[in-house]
């Protein structure tokens, strides 16, 4: 059942009623598309242990062409998983770990709720 003007649906399910608000999950949806490739994984993995990198770093450690590794961080960055900070005439790429801690969260409480 939902309404016209809201973007959140209620579920019954037994005894159970689930709220899913639809903006939420669609922004769930393309953060998870975006970490849906193994080279995007290891770009997060690799961040993970850095405070911030340049592309560079990142190319030469994961071994891949400037425009890959640049095309992938694109993906990352629209998704708002990386977030990019200019120093001069570097740009730096670092994890989003707030984003990151919002779509685990999120996906949590669907799976238990969809297991009550």
């Amino acid at each position: 059942m939902t309404n016209q003007n809201d973007t959140s649906v209620h579920l019954n399910q037994g005894s159970s009623n689930i709220l899913i608000n639809y903006a939420e999950l669609r922004d769930a949806v393309i953060t998870l598309r975006a970490v849906n490739h193994t080279l995007r994984q290891d770009i997060v993995d690799l961040l993970a242990t850095q405070d911030k990198m340049t592309v560079t770093d990142i190319y030469i450690k994961l071994r891949v062409e400037q425009s890959v590794a640049s095309q992938h961080l694109a993906i990352l960055r629209k998704s708002d998983i990386v977030r990019t900070e200019r120093d001069g005439k570097f740009i730096y790429y670092s994890l989003n770990r707030g984003r990151l801690a919002q779509i685990g969260s999120l996906v949590e409480q669907l799976v238990e709720e969809a297991e009550a």
